[in-house]
């Protein structure tokens, strides 16, 4: 009971943290994760071209298609 009790203490003052310090995303932050995410999907394009050949040849080899 007292996990409990401390728990939803510890979750009713994190939340009360948030919203007294939190202002909402500023221009910054929004191009600032927008950045990552396309950085992030131009390695993922870039790994998936690399083994995209080599998944799709040995598909070929599985199934018998020179």
């Amino acid at each position: 009971m007292r996990l409990l009790v401390a728990y939803l203490g510890f979750v009713e003052s994190t939340k009360q943290r948030i919203i007294d310090e939190e202002d909402g995303l500023s221009t910054a932050e929004l191009l600032g994760n927008a950045a990552l995410a396309i950085g992030a999907l131009v390695i993922i394009w870039g790994l998936l071209q690399a083994l995209g050949v080599d998944v799709v040849n040995w598909i070929r080899e599985q199934i018998g298609i020179d």
